[in-house]
């Protein structure tokens, strides 16, 4: 059963960019609240680091074993079924338990543009976006790439609005009232900046000449991500400072661009409006994105029948994983209930960096264990890059653990069931197709 190829660069580009971007509407200004305006920035000036040499290295990987499953087919061949299956199941995690996060900011947008409830718009949200991935992999993509230039234009447009009132003194007042706790309390904001991109890789099965597209559509996205972010961050936070961003009313918001953008042009004015009407697109661009991502993961998991097999079948009319799409659905609307947005984006990033780790490990291994694989791209620096970010992945793990103690726990939890059953009834299936 194979996926039909039909995806080019700039597609990629759309969805490595559409991915993530949600992260720079949304999310990131709650890590504010936990290091300040420095704490936040040496936390996602590391976690540029990381990203930066994991997406280079992954690509490398991505390159040479262009499967839907991603980091869950090169820890399979690295490092055997067992850790194969803990890799995929930490991507099923990741790329599930973001899309709630995202949607319920959708409702929250859509509250504030129209008065309408947050999770009817939530729920018919992941509906719609479900419906659209099951209808056909170039009409998702092609839609994707639509709504993530707008959403970089907004992003653009926001800047260029606040830049001109961006005063100095407005990144140095309370910037760092935690000290070096504040900063690794921050991580998990940080890593939501950025977190999805590796999501290219699962549609390599769909895109034309894999070896050579992934880098060009991994390698722009990467880059346009990093300006986005620091543009973003220093803009918003320039106008009256990182609390200004973060509470609203006495409560944390989870909208700071519009709150930053209050505060120059005030509620009524046309560029507000636009702002949030506009700045719908990019969470949709997330969100529809990583549906997009987590469909071809969970597909992958059942084609090797790693989970119940009916996830691994394509639809015969469209050429799409509907099942494990609906699945992810339901899934979501079920964590999108309990309205624990902070908590459902630290787990999915928990799964995030546990993926990190991974496939940094199944580089290092497959240069040793098969250096005779083809690899049309090679990491830069080799191995540096794939050690930094294999380091960095490893102290943001420990400190997100250290600081987030009852999350951890959950997810550690959620990994240890799951490989148990996978454990229990691994030996009534066949685990080791390639």
């Amino acid at each position: 059963m194979q996926l039909k190829r039909t995806l080019s660069a700039t597609m990629l580009w759309g969805l490595g960019v559409g991915y993530v971007i949600s992260g720079m509407y949304f999310g990131w200004n709650l890590g504010l609240e936990k290091g300040g305006t420095l704490g936040m920035a040496i936390a996602t000036f590391f976690i540029i680091i990381l990203y930066v040499c994991f997406t280079f290295s992954y690509t490398e990987l991505a390159c040479a074993i262009p499967k839907a499953g991603g980091a869950f087919d090169y820890a399979k061949r690295a490092m055997g079924k067992d850790w194969g299956f803990i890799t995929g199941m930490a991507q099923n995690i990741e790329f599930i338990f973001a899309p709630p996060a995202i949607a319920f900011a959708i409702g929250a947008y859509f509250n504030i543009a129209y008065k309408v409830p947050i999770v009817p718009v939530a729920i018919g949200s992941y509906i719609l976006f479900t419906g659209l991935n099951i209808l056909g992999i170039k009409a998702a993509a092609i839609f994707e790439l639509i709504i993530t230039i707008l959403a970089v234009g907004e992003l653009l447009l926001f800047a260029g609005i606040t830049l001109p009132h961006f005063q100095m003194h407005n990144l140095t007042q309370d910037a760092f009232p935690n000290g070096w706790s504040g900063v690794a309390a921050a991580i998990p904001f940080a890593i939501w900046f950025f977190l999805g991109i590796e999501g290219v890789a699962n549609v390599a099965e769909e895109t034309i000449n894999p070896q050579r597209t992934i880098l060009k559509g991994f390698g722009s996205a990467i880059i346009t991500l990093v300006v986005l972010c620091v543009l973003t961050f220093v803009s918003s936070i320039g106008v009256a400072g990182w609390k200004a961003i973060v509470y609203e009313g006495g409560n944390v918001s989870n909208s700071p661009l519009p709150l930053a953008l209050g505060k120059v042009v005030g509620s009524n004015d046309v560029f507000y409006h636009l702002l949030i009407t506009v700045g719908l697109f990019g969470l949709i661009a997330s969100f529809h994105g990583l549906i997009l991502a987590a469909g071809r993961a969970s597909f992958e998991f059942g084609r090797v029948r790693f989970a119940p097999a009916f996830l691994g079948k394509i639809h015969p009319k469209f050429k799409t994983p509907a099942n494990a799409l609906l699945v992810n659905m339901g899934i979501g609307i079920i964590a999108l209930l309990t309205g624990e947005t902070e908590a459902i984006i630290t787990i999915s990033v928990f799964g995030a960096i546990t993926l990190y780790i991974l496939s940094m490990i199944a580089l290092l291994r497959l240069r040793k264990s098969e250096p005779e694989l083809e690899r049309p791209f090679k990491a830069p620096l080799y191995p540096l890059m794939p050690v930094v970010a294999l380091v960095i992945g490893i102290i943001s793990l420990i400190a997100m653990c250290v600081y987030n103690i009852k999350l951890a726990a959950i997810y550690f939890l959620i990994m240890g069931i799951s490989f148990g059953l996978f454990k229990i009834f691994s030996d009534r299936t066949e685990t080791d197709n390639v």
